[in-house]
């Protein structure tokens, strides 16, 4: 299912995610421009439960304070030297590889506040920054990376997190490394604050809508 960047109604402007209908029952709102936001987001809400969604997490007003808070996410800064080194290698994910590392990626990922369902069809648009780290032939763990941002770090075996992430730095195009990351997202807050990384802001908060 296609997300809407642009969804355009009387009421206003709103970004839809709907991708995460088809394998969570999931969507989410960003709510763009309005002068009757309450009436957007009944119209987003109403146009995502039609296509399937029974979770639904909206940003973007202070009208959702009313609702629960979901999450925080949050922007931290670290830097290559406070992570430390790993003997791990990286493998860089091919074509005949993507199905298996998106197998990995979406058990690992499952419970992550917001975190994207990757499929088949998205190979284009993350293989060149995926990658397998192993040790001596056994996985630690995947990764994703572009330029100086790491997108995801998922550990395969039990306290691999320093590892995998430390072996991704070697992907990585500086000294500096940048990430987002939920709040609420407890294993991985852990891993980045023993590594030495600071929250440089607040991104969004998401609450839910229904």
């Amino acid at each position: 299912m296609r997300d809407i960047p642009i969804f355009t109604t009387q009421s206003g402007i709103a970004s839809l995610i709907l991708r995460e209908i088809p394998a969570k029952q999931t969507a989410y709102i960003h709510l763009q421009s309005s002068l009757t936001p309450e009436e957007l987001l009944s119209e987003c809400v109403d146009f995502c439960r039609a296509a399937g969604a029974e979770k639904i997490y909206a940003t973007g007003h202070p009208i959702l304070q009313k609702y629960p808070l979901y999450t925080v996410i949050i922007g931290m800064r670290g830097m290559v030297e406070y992570v430390g080194e790993t003997e791990c290698a990286l493998f860089p994910v091919t074509q005949k590889t993507w199905p298996e590392f998106c197998k990995i990626y979406n058990e690992k990922m499952a419970s992550v506040p917001t975190a994207n369902t990757l499929q088949l069809m998205d190979r284009e648009k993350y293989e060149k920054g995926a990658y397998f780290v192993h040790k001596e032939g056994l996985l630690q763990g995947i990764g994703m990376v572009s330029d100086n941002r790491v997108f995801a770090v998922a550990a395969c075996q039990k306290g691999a997190g320093r590892k995998v992430l430390a072996a991704l730095c070697k992907a990585l195009s500086g000294e500096e490394i940048l990430l987002d990351v939920a709040e609420n997202n407890l294993p991985a807050m852990t891993l980045y604050a023993r590594c030495g990384f600071i929250k440089t802001e607040e991104k969004s908060r998401w609450y839910k809508v229904l």
